[in-house]
């Protein structure tokens, strides 16, 4: 009987909690006009600096969104690189050398590099960008990495760090220069909307590489043998 009534007041903590969010959302739904989110962008398309609405979206419009998001992925790098096993990111022990990959590396690497500049390129007005551009990036240096092909950027120093840190940075230049000059925070000057849009996509589009690549050579190495073909367990 002690035990239930010194429950009342928490529950009727949670009571009122539960009660009082249920009539936010209630009020919110009634109040809120729809909006034409399609027909909004599309308006306003000509103002972003590009013409692809994804862009002008995640770089423009919803840029503090993206911003925080690549402030996220910054972080994620950081901590894996901190908690990575091994006291290089480019230790030669874990590299591995097969004729074959080498060979596919020969042609597959150039092409990826050359399909990371062309979505990076391609992001302002169609469907690619800096995430895109990225994660082909970053794929490419994984190839590198297995192959066996000296990375030494990946060494802890500055250009570890550079390359991790650039995007983001430049991002929030960009950022508070636009507020200190008496607009908006990220809001861009629309003569130079476009300048801008390319030169931080061009820096997350290595930072996010940077990021993939040193998530996976932090990764922890699996050093179980396979077990052989028909043998038991």
């Amino acid at each position: 009987m002690k035990r239930d009534l010194a429950l009342l007041p928490a529950t009727a903590i949670c009571l009122a909690f539960v009660s009082g969010l249920a009539y936010s959302i209630w009020q919110i739904a009634i109040t809120i006009k729809p909006v034409d989110l399609p027909g909004l962008l599309g308006k306003n398309l000509d103002q972003s600096g590009v013409e692809n609405p994804v862009t002008a979206v995640l770089l423009n419009f919803r840029s503090y969104d993206t911003l925080l998001e690549i402030g996220v992925l910054v972080i994620a790098g950081i901590a894996g690189i901190s908690v990575a096993r091994t006291s290089s990111l480019e230790d030669p022990e874990l590299r591995t050398s097969d004729t074959l990959l080498y060979a596919l590396q020969r042609w597959l690497i150039p092409l990826m590099l050359l399909l990371a500049g062309y979505l990076l390129w391609a992001g302002s007005d169609r469907p690619g960008g800096a995430f895109q551009a990225g994660a082909v990036l970053a794929a490419s240096g994984v190839l590198m990495r297995l192959g066996g092909i000296p990375m030494d950027f990946l060494r802890p120093g500055i250009m570890l760090r550079l390359g991790l840190s650039l995007g983001f940075a430049v991002f929030l230049l960009v950022a508070v220069t636009s507020a200190l000059h008496g607009g908006e925070f990220l809001a861009y000057p629309p003569e130079l909307a476009k300048t801008l849009i390319v030169v931080i996509e061009t820096v997350l589009t290595l930072s996010i590489a940077m990021v993939l690549l040193a998530l996976f050579v932090s990764a922890p190495v699996n050093n179980a043998e396979e077990p052989e073909e028909g043998g038991s367990g």
